[in-house]
């Protein structure tokens, strides 16, 4: 399948600022985190982008993406009921194509030539289904992600066949459920805030709005329904992803970046000298 159209949500309450945040980009530029979403997005082919944001949010987001801005198209939730919801939103911009799903909270950092969502791309399509990307995760991280159970794929490496789904397990729930062969103990396969999906997500998410009432409408039940359904793989990328709405992870997040860049050698010498300082004190 031909994957050419991207969501990118940010219309949660505790996440609507955090794309705004400006951090010094791989090629030592200072961007928005928003605008190094985009070019992640538009290095893996994808040609349209919609923009889930709050009411009003519309034209600092705009800004944010600065060059890009004028190939955005946004959507606004109207009120928070889930990030299910907000994936629906954007359901007359997908229409009946797949779709690149990415948080606007989350920065990625690829650990090969290919970036983190190239690699997700192309493995959607070659394998003509919904793809996940996944990142081997100590449980001790499992609040804080949804995570997938599966086995890997015959004749494949880093390619799993999803057969269950959880969001934010205890140890014990992803120990009975999520257990995939050939990982280290201790660790799971958690969700790297990025997806290739197929319009049968859209329509699970459409049903499931229909009789949530004034709940949440939330993606992860849609995925399980999705992996009994049809096809749904999950890819351990190469890269990392960060997480910049927790503590520290916008701190990480630009060392990461720092490291992985063209200033790298600069910032190595400045971290120790830093802690060259620390120890003679």
């Amino acid at each position: 399948m031909e994957i050419k159209k991207a969501i990118i949500t940010a219309a949660g309450k505790s996440q609507r600022t955090l794309p705004l945040q400006t951090l010094v980009d791989r090629d030592g530029t200072s961007k928005a985190a928003l605008r190094i979403i985009i070019e992640e997005v538009a290095a893996a082919g994808i040609e349209e982008i919609c923009v889930v944001v709050c009411p009003g949010d519309q034209e600092s987001y705009r800004a944010a993406a600065g060059p890009h801005g004028s190939r955005l198209r946004f959507v606004e939730q109207a009120r928070p009921r889930g990030y299910g919801d907000a994936v629906l939103s954007a359901r007359p911009f997908t229409g009946v194509d797949p779709f690149l799903l990415l948080v606007g909270d989350h920065l990625c950092v690829s650990s090969s030539e290919r970036r983190c969502a190239a690699q997700l791309v192309a493995a959607a399509a070659q394998e003509n289904c919904a793809v996940s990307g996944v990142q081997a995760t100590h449980e001790s991280k499992l609040p804080y992600y949804g995570a997938v159970g599966g086995r890997l794929s015959a004749g494949r490496k880093s390619l799993y066949e999803i057969s269950d789904v959880l969001e934010k397990p205890t140890p014990t729930e992803a120990e009975q459920r999520l257990l995939v062969p050939g990982l280290r103990a201790g660790h799971y396969l958690c969700f790297f805030g990025m997806h290739v999906l197929t319009p049968t997500v859209m329509e699970l998410l459409a049903t499931a709005a229909g009789t949530a009432g004034d709940r949440p409408v939330q993606l992860t039940p849609a995925l399980t329904t999705l992996a009994r359904r049809e096809r749904y793989l999950a890819l351990e990328l190469e890269g990392r992803r960060y997480d910049i709405g927790v503590k520290y992870g916008l701190l990480t997040a630009q060392l990461a970046l720092a490291l992985s860049g063209s200033d790298r050698d600069e910032v190595l010498t400045t971290m120790i000298d830093l802690l060259a300082r620390r120890e003679q004190k």
